[in-house]
């Protein structure tokens, strides 16, 4: 390993399954300047949060917090990521429809030498386009076969580093410009996904749209009152400030 080449992370929560991979990913990639081994999604968190790897091999099954999840951070702090997995036919055309990379396991030296040589392409050639974390929003529809999925982490941007939010934390979703705050009780960070995707991920009974650029969480949700201009603003229980209310989702409101 050198000491000026890409950081890597390898999350898998089987030992001898993680033990092989970092054995093969040694011969594969000596220019790496570090592999940091994480047994479970907790730790490989905390792996990105510390060394905001270029790169991550992430189980997608791990106790705790999956490897989608673990993915979301990874992208969001500009890091590239290959999945394992031992899924079957069907679901491995999720991923290749995806566009993400994919080793099935049991991982071998000639498939991990491949993935690891489109990696280094695409390290070389980052243009700032390339819309992962869409990618892995559309990996995670693909693997449910009812096309449902809920949103259970939020990887959002705090200054320079990157924070996991839980979605229990979220009290609304606001547009903003290019981005969509996140703000939670007491903080607040920013994420790229659009309102209109991230809305397709939440709870239609625990999160309301109530005006095109805000979703708020029900239970946060104190009263609705017009202000001196006539216009509908939004009361939450555990913030001073008040949101907008669109017309069109005043229905919502009729009986509180």
């Amino acid at each position: 390993m050198t000491a000026d080449g890409p950081i890597a992370i390898v999350a898998e929560d089987e030992a001898p399954q993680r033990a092989a991979l970092l054995s093969m990913l040694a011969d594969a990639w000596p220019e790496l300047s570090s592999v940091s081994a994480c047994e479970d999604g907790i730790a490989a968190l905390q792996a990105v949060a510390e060394l905001r790897p270029a790169v991550a091999f992430l189980d997608i099954r791990m106790p705790g917090v999956s490897g989608l999840d673990v993915a979301r951070s990874v992208v969001a702090a500009g890091g590239l990521v290959v999945f394992t997995t031992a899924y079957d036919a069907y679901a491995i055309r999720a991923f290749e429809a995806g566009a993400v990379d994919y080793l099935l396991k049991p991982v071998q030296p000639a498939h991990l030498a491949r993935a690891v040589a489109r990696l280094r392409e695409r390290l070389d050639a980052r243009d700032g386009e390339d819309d992962l974390q869409a990618r892995v929003d559309q990996l995670e529809a693909a693997l449910r076969p009812n096309g449902d999925r809920q949103v259970r982490w939020i990887s959002a941007s705090v200054g320079d580093s990157v924070r996991m939010i839980g979605i229990d934390e979220v009290l609304y979703f606001q547009a903003q410009d290019k981005y969509v705050r996140v703000v939670t009780a007491d903080a607040e960070a920013v994420i790229r996904t659009p309102l209109k995707d991230l809305l397709a991920g939440l709870d239609p009974d625990t999160f309301w749209q109530v005006h095109r650029g805000v979703v708020v969480r029900v239970a946060a949700i104190d009263r609705v009152r017009k202000d001196e201009l006539g216009k509908w603003q939004l009361c939450l229980r555990d913030r001073q400030e008040s949101l907008p209310v669109s017309g069109a989702f005043l229905h919502r409101f009729r009986g509180m």
